[in-house]
């Protein structure tokens, strides 16, 4: 686990160069496959989105930790 938020910083930038460079290589269109998951048809397009709604909901409740102000969700 990280122990500061400079090692959590250097951590979530090494996932995101390592995203990138799996989304690069693939098509939207190409499904995911796991064996922990049970669906056999979300795509590319359909995780990125997840992605970026599940990134946004963790970004504003940090944001109200920080000034106690509530945000959409």
């Amino acid at each position: 686990m990280w122990r500061t938020p400079g090692r959590a910083c250097v951590s979530y930038e090494a996932q995101c160069v390592r995203s990138n460079e799996s989304v690069a290589a693939a098509s939207l269109d190409d499904v995911g496959r796991h064996s922990d998951c049970r669906s056999d048809n979300a795509n590319l397009r359909w995780m990125l989105i997840r992605l970026v709604e599940e990134t946004g909901r963790h970004a504003d409740t940090v944001r109200e930790l920080l000034d106690g102000a509530k945000g959409y969700y």
